[in-house]
């Protein structure tokens, strides 16, 4: 679980990170990452739409992006939004390829 420091619940900051941030994306996600000026710490927040699937197959998705993100945090700039979005091939996908797609997208979109 993600610390509530970490947590992005924002509409306007999911938006801006989506619109204006760096992407790079995979057969399961896409990762939108968006460095800012400010001191406000690193937020991260997860977009897990009904094309994913149900809703077991979407919490499973979120749990496992949560846990992912989790490990990810102190190799992130410390002022970044941090959009995950999960594709439809998530629900399908093992841990482990969800972990080496947030790895690969992680590793492209950090400055």
């Amino acid at each position: 679980m993600l610390p509530a420091a970490h947590r992005l619940r924002d509409g306007s900051e999911f938006r801006a990170a989506s619109r204006g941030g760096r992407r790079a994306g995979s057969r399961t996600l896409v990762t939108h990452l968006l460095v800012g000026d400010d001191d406000s710490g690193l937020r991260i927040g997860f977009v897990v739409s009904k094309a994913v699937g149900n809703a077991v197959a979407r919490n499973r998705v979120k749990r496992r992006l949560r846990h992912l993100a989790r490990e990810h945090v102190s190799t992130l700039p410390g002022s970044a939004v941090l959009v995950v979005r999960a594709l439809p091939a998530a629900a399908t996908a093992s841990y482990a390829d969800l972990g080496a797609d947030l790895d690969r997208c992680l590793r492209r979109v950090q400055p």
